[in-house]
């Protein structure tokens, strides 16, 4: 279960420095409020990948039950409650505002990763069961 990727190590390193990049030099109304939460699902589900084989679905979902609950965060404003408000690192590794549309972002992004995984493994794609 334990295992050291190289390929999702190089992946996490690629997908941060975009986020990097975005979160300082984009200031839009697209890409940086809704590409950043699309690649940020990504980026933990590949430094997730990174240390521990684990299986795509179960993987890409725990990914968004942990970004679920960061965003719900933002609507009960934790980084103020905590006294964090002033500190530039802690609002853009928790965030300040809430939105549904986040939640939808972060869906998204999974669902991205579920697709590629099986396009790449050449796996069949998902089906219903009859």
């Amino acid at each position: 279960m334990i295992q050291f990727s190289t390929s999702y190590f190089m992946l996490t390193g690629w997908l941060f420095f975009i986020e990097l990049l975005i979160g300082r030099y984009l200031h839009d109304a697209f890409i940086r409020p809704y590409g950043g939460d699309f690649l940020v699902v990504i980026l933990i589900y590949c430094f997730v990948k990174t240390f521990i084989n684990t299986p795509v679905i179960k993987t890409a979902l725990g990914v968004l039950v942990f970004a679920y609950p960061v965003e719900l965060t933002q609507y009960f404003h934790l980084v103020n409650l905590l006294g964090w408000q002033n500190s530039k690192t802690a609002c853009l590794l928790m965030g300040t505002s809430f939105s549904f549309i986040d939640l939808l972002t972060y869906t998204l992004g999974v669902l991205f990763i579920i697709a590629a995984e099986k396009l790449l493994n050449n796996e069949q794609p998902l089906r219903l069961k009859s």
